[in-house]
């Protein structure tokens, strides 16, 4: 029962409104979403991430001259300081060698200090932004850095010719990618950059509505996203594809999962009630590849969702954007353990954008709980 003027919420906070943001927003029963005024499909399907990245930050998309200025800018922040990279090897001794993500949330708060990042309440807009573009012009060198260490190769420095996402593949590997790869991986990346207040963009604005620096609130919001019922679903939902084995096991294995009270990874979604505008784009990219790959989660796609329909009749389970995420970045050459880091790179453009707004704003985020615990008082007990 609510007492002192609080409010019953759903559990979990389940379609509950807790602000206003002109960043974009996800109509789950129409199966769209967008960025700013614009679908996010379609920004994935004709520009560029830092094209994207300009409209979360700057509310508009460029010109074709400001899109060649901004991509320069970042383009030139994404050489770590030395102090960080000095770092990097005892980060990955701590974190082993598949530990990208616990090792970016030292990594980025480590930036921050070297970088004198302090707290957005006491910075005006434009150190505000540039504090965000540093932070989110690193995340994929710190990513790529981590994961070379951890296979026990040397970093590879990042290229200003490149852009965001082939720069990336280029840290990774060594190698500058295929144009087809750059570019499957830069529209998965722009597909990914938000999505409405899910869990690690809240605990973002949650932090920023304290006032801490940027590198806090992004660090808060790693935390979130390294949980395997947020961005750890891509790398799961090919062990399930692994684990089911052959199209005619999908039946079956769907049966035993379901029955014994399992999540099927890669389907289903918290807010879409029909079918995730990721996945659909995602799939098409992955067909472009082609492969028995792509061919058998096509197909377990179809079997999974049909058996679903049947179990569970009142719920439309779909794939979500892990399902062909994990597909396209397998094809593209990306390890597993990278999936939920790479997933990263692109959220952190987004949590950005949403900490730049929330630090507009100076009320703190502060909800209440219901005790249920034993009634009190009662004596403490002697000693």
């Amino acid at each position: 029962m609510a007492t002192h003027g609080s409010i019953d919420v759903p559990r979990g906070l389940a379609g509950v409104v807790v602000t206003e943001t002109a960043l974009g927003d996800v109509r789950g029963l129409e199966g769209f979403y967008h960025y700013r005024e614009y679908s996010a499909v379609e920004l994935a399907e004709t520009r560029t991430f830092e094209d994207v990245w300009h409209l979360m930050f700057f509310g508009e998309l460029p010109d074709p001259a400001r899109a060649e200025a901004f991509a320069a800018r970042v383009a030139g922040l994404r050489r770590l300081p030395g102090d960080v990279a000095d770092a990097l090897p005892a980060i990955v001794r701590a974190s082993g060698p598949t530990g990208a993500m616990t090792g970016l949330r030292t990594m980025l708060s480590l930036t921050g200090a070297s970088a004198g990042f302090q707290p957005v309440y006491d910075l005006d807009v434009d150190q505000r932004r540039a504090d965000a573009l540093l932070a989110c012009a690193v995340t994929p060198t710190l990513l790529a850095a981590l994961y070379r260490l951890g296979q026990g190769l040397a970093p590879v420095e990042p290229r200003a010719d490149l852009g965001h996402a082939a720069n990336y593949l280029y840290m990774m590997t060594g190698q500058e990618p295929a144009p087809e790869y750059a570019r499957a991986i830069e529209q998965y990346l722009i597909s990914t950059v938000d999505h409405g207040f899910n869990a690690s963009t809240f605990t973002a604005r949650v932090i920023a509505s304290t006032g801490a620096d940027v590198a806090a609130c992004l660090a808060g919001a790693v935390g979130a996203l390294s949980g395997p019922l947020h961005g750890g679903a891509p790398s799961r939902a090919l062990d399930s594809l692994d684990a089911i084995g052959t199209p005619d096991r999908t039946e079956a294995w769907v049966r035993e999962q379901v029955l014994g009270g399992e999540r099927i990874m890669g389907f289903g979604h918290p807010v879409y009630r029909t079918e995730d505008p990721r996945s659909r784009m995602l799939r098409g990219i992955a067909q472009r590849f082609g492969g028995q790959l792509v061919d058998f989660a096509v197909e377990v796609e179809r079997q999974v969702e049909a058996t679903l329909a049947e179990l569970k009749p009142n719920r439309a389970l779909h794939t979500n954007v892990e399902f062909y995420a994990g597909v396209v970045m397998e094809q593209c050459g990306l390890p597993r353990a990278m999936f939920t880091p790479t997933f990263a790179v692109a959220r952190v453009v987004g949590w950005a954008a949403n900490i730049l707004e929330q630090a507009a704003d100076s009320k703190i985020i502060r909800p209440a709980a219901r005790y249920v615990g034993p009634p009190p008082p009662v004596p403490v007990p002697a000693a």
